[in-house]
């Protein structure tokens, strides 16, 4: 085998990620300049790396532009069908890296950077995260913003521009501690502000029924200001558009309601306005039901809304532009998906929109609205599932209650149709809940305004008709449909791992980057001695390199020869980070018990944000960090075991951590995991999973072989069996496995908080009288699925031909092929891999 390649001489030497000729690179290199000269107003002698990474950011986004403008006028010459995928979370990473691949760039840009003098890595480091969601909801959307311009669909992302995103972690003494995500401060390179295509989005008021029609008065206005960033297709000239709100308070706003010594006031009280776009909801698979929230959820529909029909009335047909004025031509022209119940509004507004201002019948606005919205379930958690106080619905949108009166009533004049005296079933699909708080079910509404609804995996689906939604699949069975979530592998493996996809590239070409099926190819080197090595020497050098980030940004010394174990997502009862640990004091107890034996090295890494209202979450956290406080500083341990909290997991730690990883746990209780998307991408980048049977598992295992993944524990059938029969209790599984029991006494003993004895009760109590997600249940199976994990690992040959089984069983998991479906099976549209016409040089 020839010498290592640096990261730099690599980056040059892989074709995937583009040339670097000289012609360009000198291009680059004058472009830089100018943007640090002219853009920057900054000199080399005082310019910062900051500065660096803005001009690098301006010189790559040159590249942007013309594609940009281009992509735009080839819609309007087309008039295609445009879908609208509207979502209240996007959490996009960083920018920069992807639009470099994107674009073919990197390489050329990379080498102007050396002959600058100056160091990627670096400058890449300087940009901010753009953590505009929670976790897989925001992260699938900023996937599929990808796979929309790589395969050129009219495609639209629209959310909130959230002045702050998902908080910064820190972990102080041991408990996750919350700042705020200040991603804003330095300015945003990648965006463009639009205020010409400002809206009003109207709230409060009250309603006036006219012969003339209905009208909504003395509202309290917010205006929406635009602000778009680029999405590149990959290398193919298209660059589609996120488009995300923010709140702005009209001139005049408060200012009437003063005589003129309120006027500092009524200024200072614009800002109560403009919070509605200040800072995302921190929350993930639960319901927060306050007025900003729902505030946040219909300003991001309304101002969409009304993008949507200037643009569909903005037409031209041929070479006549017209004013479109027949709204039955809608659906032909326009889809709108709704990521979960979020933008649920979009429904009655639609309706608000068709009747009282375009003056569409009921019932045709009806038809137009169901045919062009589609909703996403990503959910089966009852906590997660929202529903609104009518109350607050009538204070904050009057004219929306009524109109989901009004859709309520036909609907149940519908149902009563089908099942003519069944008042229970009218009861479960009504949109109104009665009871102490009469209330919305958003669900409801989304189903009853849409022609189609999925869920996120296969097994998920199924859960959805059988369970949640079994009234509304007897009601209307052609609705429901299943889109198994999917990864991009642009972001996912050509940029996060240039050495896996280069191996990868050597023996199958190129064509896997646009096409994740062409990894099945790799089959055929699976008992290729060379493949094995280098796919084993890859991981090698993402660990040391991973272990050297450890290092400079945790101070943790970690042995780069161990398994590396990882489990990183949102910290959530259901998806068992306990069941982890009970693991971790396993393995350390058995250690401590032989420690003479010949024990497989690992470091167990966990990760993720705990929601700050939730006080499990961060008690589990504690946990963690408490287990490794001992655990690490054990000398009999020795480096045999480490476990490690990996502080503000987000986008960019996670590009850093998943290449490295040898291990992936995706252990959550059978049924409750909607898809996951975190087990695809350790699939991708050559991790072994331990899991359960759930969510997007499921499929993994198919694709892949079940042998090639280490499952088990319950299926949701015997999940279901246990529930519907003696139920769960978890004392007996306490009382008869001596080794839980030990690792419970340690808990609830204090032997991992000396100073505190008591500071677990509530985990302990949790876990022996509260346990909705069944630990115990499944922990026998897990510890026996963990030492066939250990055993192989001792066989690396053997472990990496399991490796080369699942990279190659991830072509069904690319976002390329879920958009696909979408785009047939939901939107009527045709997915295409044709580039469209290169724009004009560049500009000088």
């Amino acid at each position: 085998m020839s010498k290592p390649l640096s990261d730099h001489d690599r980056k040059k030497q892989i074709s995937v990620r583009g040339l670097a000729g000289v012609e360009n690179v000198a291009e680059l290199k004058v472009a830089f300049n100018r943007h640090l000269h002219f853009t920057l107003v900054k000199d080399r002698n005082v310019a910062s790396k900051r500065d660096y990474y803005f001009a690098l950011a301006n010189t790559v986004r040159d590249h942007l532009v013309g594609r940009w403008i281009r992509t735009q006028q080839y819609y309007y010459e087309k008039d295609p069908k445009r879908v609208y995928y509207i979502s209240l979370e996007f959490y996009m990473g960083r920018t920069l890296q992807n639009t470099m691949v994107n674009l073919a760039l990197e390489n050329a840009c990379d080498e102007a950077i050396y002959q600058l003098g100056l160091d990627m890595e670096e400058l890449e480091d300087m940009e901010e995260d753009a953590g505009l969601g929670n976790g897989g909801l925001g992260r699938l959307a900023a996937c599929f913003l990808d796979s929309m311009a790589s395969l050129g669909l009219a495609a639209y992302g629209y959310g909130i521009r959230y002045e702050f995103g998902i908080f910064n972690q820190k972990i102080v003494n041991g408990w996750q501690v919350e700042e705020a995500d200040d991603w804003l401060r330095y300015g945003n390179p990648w965006e463009k502000a639009r205020p010409e295509y400002m809206r009003p989005v109207k709230f409060y008021g009250r309603t006036e029924h006219t012969p003339e029609g209905v009208k909504w008065v003395d509202t309290q206005v917010v205006l929406a200001l635009p602000y778009d960033t680029p999405i590149p297709g990959y290398r193919n000239n298209i660059v589609n558009t996120m488009r995300l709100w923010s709140a702005k308070a009209p001139c005049d706003f408060n200012l009437k309601d003063f005589n003129v010594g309120g006027y500092i006031q009524a200024v200072l009280d614009r800002n109560l306005c403009e919070n509605i776009s200040r800072v995302l909801y921190p929350n993930d698979n639960f319901f927060e039901g306050k007025e900003l929230r729902l505030k946040q959820e219909y300003f991001v529909v309304a101002a969409t809304l009304q993008d949507i029909v200037r643009r569909f009335k903005a037409s031209k047909f041929g070479s006549r532009e017209i004013v479109r004025t027949d709204f039955a031509q809608l659906p032909n022209k326009v889809a709108i998906q709704l990521n979960d119940t979020h933008p649920a509004m979009a429904i009655p507004e639609l309706m608000r929109v068709l009747v009282d201002e375009e003056k569409l019948d009921w019932d045709k606005a009806w038809d137009v609205c169901v045919r062009t919205c589609a909703y996403t379930n990503h959910t089966v958690l009852p906590e997660a599932l929202e529903r609104w106080p009518i109350d607050l619905f009538h204070h904050l949108l009057p004219r929306h209650l009524e109109i989901i009166y009004e859709i309520n009533r036909r609907f149940l004049q519908y149902v009563a149709s089908k099942f003519p005296g069944d008042n229970d079933r009218l009861r479960r699909m009504s949109l109104i809940e009665e009871g102490g708080c009469k209330k919305v079910n958003m669900a409801h509404m989304c189903i009853v305004g849409s022609h189609a609804v999925n869920g996120v995996a296969r097994i998920h689906s199924e859960i959805l008709v059988a369970t949640l939604f079994k009234d509304f699949y007897e009601l209307d069975p052609h609705k429901f449909q299943n889109k198994t979530n999917g990864i991009t592998p642009r972001r996912w493996l050509v940029m996060c791992n240039p050495g896996l996809a280069e191996v990868i590239a050597e023996r199958i070409g190129e064509e896997f980057v646009r096409d994740l099926d062409q990894l099945k190819k790799l089959l055929k080197f699976i008992d290729d001695d060379a493949f094995i090595r280098d796919i084993a020497k890859v991981k090698q050098e993402n660990k040391l390199k991973f272990a050297v980030h450890l290092e400079e940004h945790y101070k943790v010394k970690i042995n780069p020869q161990s398994m590396f174990d990882f489990q990183v997502k949102r910290i959530h009862e259901y998806k068992r980070q306990l069941l982890n640990c009970l693991h971790m004091i396993t393995y350390y107890n058995r250690i401590k018990k032989e420690p003479n034996k010949h024990w497989t090295p690992r470091t167990i890494m966990v990760g993720g944000k705990a929601a700050p209202g939730y006080h499990t979450a961060k008690m589990i956290i504690r946990l963690i960090t408490a287990i490794g406080e001992v655990v690490n500083h054990d000398p009999v341990i020795g480096d045999r075991l480490k476990v490690i909290f990996l502080e503000n997991y987000r986008v960019t730690l996670a590009e850093k951590a998943i290449p490295s990883a040898d291990l992936s746990e995706q252990i959550s209780t059978a049924g409750t995991e909607a898809s996951g998307t975190g087990n695809m991408k350790f699939m991708l980048n050559g991790a072994l999973t331990i899991g359960t049977m759930d969510g997007a598992n499921v499929e993994m295992a198919e694709e892949a072989g079940e042998k090639n993944l280490f499952i088990f524990g319950m299926r949701v059938e015997e999940v279901d069996a246990m529930d519907a029969g003696k139920g769960y209790h978890a004392s007996e599984y306490y009382n008869r496995i001596p080794e839980l029991k030990q690792a419970m006494d340690q808990i609830s003993g204090g032997f991992f908080s000396h100073k505190q004895p008591d500071l677990f009760k509530e985990l302990v109590d949790l876990l022996m009288h509260h346990d909705r997600f069944k630990v115990f249940a499944d922990y026998e199976a897990y510890i026996k699925s963990q030492d066939k994990v250990n055993e192989l690992y001792k066989k690396p040959k053997e472990w990496t031909k399991m490796v080369i089984h699942n990279i190659a069983g991830c072509g069904k998991f690319s976002s390329d092929r879920t958009i696909s479906q979408y785009a047939r099976e939901i939107w009527g549209m045709e997915p295409s891999l044709e580039k469209i016409p290169a724009p004009d040089e560049q500009l000088k």
